[in-house]
């Protein structure tokens, strides 16, 4: 089913992509941008319980500026100086957090509207030309990001790209999750686990420093279940910099694999991220301050939080972190996946 969604301030229509499947789970999302606005999944109670943070309209997409379900790129997470070098030539980013750059500079890519392609009953593809130049980036870039539902409640996010040039790309998702219900207020009595032996340490400005910091002893130690209240105002560097959990986990193994689980005992919702990348940025909405959301919605500090799956940040800097070049040519192609039970 597709909706229209409301207008941007340029004036384009964007439209609402609604996918279902045989539990009755449905998300939705829209070419405004391709970001996920809805998540539907049955509670223990058999009450449909929507669990991602959005907005009712594009044009509320369009004034927030906390990235709800959005695609992130050209290159998501900081780069540190707001420049980099390839091949010997040095590219000049719009610094947007400081001196650096933040998932893009300010032309960012969920201010835009994207291409609905491959439009089917579970699935839809977003398609966006990025030009050469686009962000300071080199490269024209062919971007695609696709949303699949299956009958496994799994919400299925594809991710593939080809530049005519050496360039970078590092595409992510920054959904809210909130397994109690959108609007229910604070995740810190929800519980979290990351398979990560080690975080990447970041300076105050949240740029890795370069050193793999082991969780062991630490409250950035996810790697069984916890509350993600139990720690997170602890007097410790990485939470006093990030005010909460901001950070990158190194997480273990590799190809596609479980890296991180979430549950809400009150709904009794549960969620695993699965994905094929190194990194993972896990945020506490911790600059989430007073947002106007959907269904009248007013969403605060840690009302929701994101599994940022990714290479590392400032990757491109750091010779030791597996790196977000993509030469030419070269296929650019991820795949993180939201998967989601009921736990009595």
């Amino acid at each position: 089913m597709v909706s229209e969604f409301g207008k941007t301030s340029k004036g384009e229509s964007a439209k609402l992509y609604f996918m279902k499947n045989k539990n009755g789970m449905e998300i939705a999302v829209t070419d405004y941008g391709a970001a996920l606005v809805k998540a539907a999944v049955s509670d223990k109670d058999k009450k449909m319980q929507d669990v991602v943070l959005g907005y009712d309209s594009a044009a509320a997409y369009e004034k927030g500026d906390v990235y709800f379900g959005a695609s992130v790129g050209r290159v998501a997470n900081r780069i540190g100086d707001a420049s980099f070098e390839l091949n010997g030539k040095t590219y000049e980013l719009t610094a947007n957090a400081g001196v650096n750059s933040l998932h893009g500079g300010r032309d960012y890519y969920n201010k835009r509207m994207w291409k609905a392609e491959k439009i089917e009953d579970r699935s839809v593809t977003f398609h966006l030309c990025s030009p050469k130049g686009d962000q300071g980036y080199p490269g024209n870039a062919d971007i695609s990001v696709t949303y699949e539902l299956t009958d496994n409640n799994e919400i299925i996010i594809h991710y593939h790209a080809v530049s005519d040039a050496d360039t970078l790309m590092n595409l992510t998702n920054h959904s809210y999750f909130n397994l109690s219900g959108h609007a229910s207020g604070t995740v810190l009595k929800q519980e979290v686990m990351i398979a990560a032996d080690s975080f990447t340490r970041a300076d105050a400005e949240s740029i890795p420093t370069g050193e793999i910091v082991p969780v062991e002893g630490t409250p950035m130690d996810f790697r069984e279940y916890k509350t993600i209240g139990q720690d997170i105002e602890a007097d410790y560097e990485a939470l006093v910099f990030g005010m909460g959990y901001d950070h990158n986990w190194v997480l273990n193994g590799d190809g596609m694999r479980v890296v991180a689980g979430m549950r809400s005992k009150e709904t009794g919702i549960a969620m695993e991220v699965v994905t094929d990348l190194p990194g993972m940025q896990f945020y506490t909405g911790n600059f989430l301050i007073s947002e106007a959301g959907k269904e009248g919605a007013e969403y605060k500090k840690r009302h929701g939080v994101c599994f940022e799956t990714q290479y590392f940040p400032d990757a491109v800097h750091k010779e030791h972190f597996e790196g977000p070049v993509v030469r030419a040519g070269e296929v650019y192609d991820t795949t993180t996946v939201y998967r989601f039970h009921t736990e009595a």
